[in-house]
């Protein structure tokens, strides 16, 4: 019998994995001057970040 395990901790790795990654890459472009680096672009990208990858693996 499988089991695909409990979504909460998906959603929850997701979410930080998600953060984590846009952390980075909002960091990268703002380190190469193309955008700033704030709590409201960091969180508008994990907001895509994870609604994409909720979308794709989850779905």
């Amino acid at each position: 019998m499988a089991s695909d395990g409990d979504p909460r901790v998906l959603i929850a790795m997701n979410l930080v994995l998600s953060t984590l990654f846009s952390t980075v890459v909002v960091w990268g472009l703002s380190y190469a001057e193309m955008a700033s680096l704030s709590v409201e672009n960091v969180v508008g990208m994990t907001l895509v970040v994870f609604l994409v990858t909720y979308l794709i693996v989850l779905r």
